[in-house]
């Protein structure tokens, strides 16, 4: 048993030693929350996401039946698990009884990379049920070769540049260490158009999936943030449909869809207790979660001369894939 645990002990120390290695070359940035980002398979990652996502491509064995939510952070992701979970367990929950009055989206609906893989674990997964649903924020060429060749579903959730910068520096600005002081907007937005922030490049991270929905729709489903605030129940029934799992006649004529647009709605989820007093993801407070949740915000904040710099960014990137976003 002594030597057993001595091996296991001598295998970690050896892992530490390569991921260190690994990090000493990298090309680093500082981040915008605290600590570095480095620039690992073309994205940028967060320090202590390097060896999850290691471990992640290493070990993560897909199968066919499972669904794998992907976003950018601050795209809509709480929405997204809220949503598919909902769906997917109607038969099992109605939503007076749903898990989502008491628990929040992320606990439901985990993450790979950035929970189930971090800090040093190796999960088993084979113990969770069938049909299984994880969550990530790592880009498609980083994903484990078992997600891309077992033929699971991928659904993708991706929210238009403007919102989702405003977004995300509202969101890493309440979770920024006091001691670092504001996070100041015209520095974050120089780091977003660079292409620096945890799983950027922004464009790179969506066109990567776009591309995938372009040759695999049967098994990529593209969904754009903005369609969804503009006809949630229609994006559901294509979702439900992609999920194999559609809502019959029978279902949308007796409110179904309505129900779970009402239960995963951002007000409704916002004033969940669990949600403006409880914690998740590595113990943040789930209230800076849900900010506002709305299209066009970042009129409140961009000057022209920033927007006309993102802007042309856009049309660098976007030129000639076919992928446009709504801004407002």
């Amino acid at each position: 048993m002594e030597d057993t645990q001595m091996i296991i002990e001598n295998n970690n120390l050896a892992e530490t030693d390569e991921i260190a290695d690994l990090l000493s070359s990298l090309p680093k940035e500082k981040s915008w929350r605290s600590g570095y980002v480095y620039r690992y398979q073309g994205f940028w990652y967060p320090e202590k996401q390097i060896p999850a996502l290691i471990a992640f491509q290493k070990h993560f064995l897909a199968q066919k039946t499972d669904t794998i939510l992907v976003t950018m952070p601050k795209s809509g992701t709480t929405w997204l698990k809220a949503l598919a979970f909902s769906i997917m367990n109607r038969a099992k929950y109605t939503p007076s009884c749903s898990p989502l009055n008491s628990v929040n989206p992320h606990d439901l609906v985990p993450f790979l990379a950035c929970g189930l893989y971090a800090n040093n674990q190796l999960p088993d997964l084979s113990t969770f049920p069938s049909p299984r649903m994880f969550a990530t924020h790592v880009a498609y060429p980083s994903l484990p070769d078992s997600i891309k060749n077992s033929g699971c579903r991928i659904v993708y959730l991706c929210r238009n540049p403007f919102d989702n910068f405003i977004s995300l520096w509202h969101f890493l600005s309440e979770a920024r260490p006091e001691r670092l002081g504001p996070l100041l907007l015209e520095e974050a937005f120089d780091s977003f158009c660079n292409g620096l922030g945890g799983f950027g490049p922004f464009f790179d991270h969506v066109l990567g999936y776009w591309r995938e929905s372009l040759e695999r729709p049967e098994e990529v489903l593209f969904l754009t943030y903005e369609d969804m605030k503009e006809d949630i129940n229609s994006q559901m029934k294509r979702l439900a449909e992609f999920l194999g799992c559609p809502f019959s006649l029978e279902e949308e004529a007796d409110g179904v869809v309505e129900g779970i647009s009402k239960l995963c709605s951002f007000s409704n989820l916002k004033d969940k207790e669990i949600n403006k007093t409880g914690k998740s993801l590595g113990n943040l407070e789930n209230k800076i979660l849900f900010r506002r949740g709305e299209v066009g915000g970042w009129t409140n904040y961009l000057t022209p001369e920033m927007v006309d710099r993102l802007n042309k960014i856009m049309e660098q990137k976007l030129a000639g894939s076919g992928l446009k976003f709504k801004t407002g």
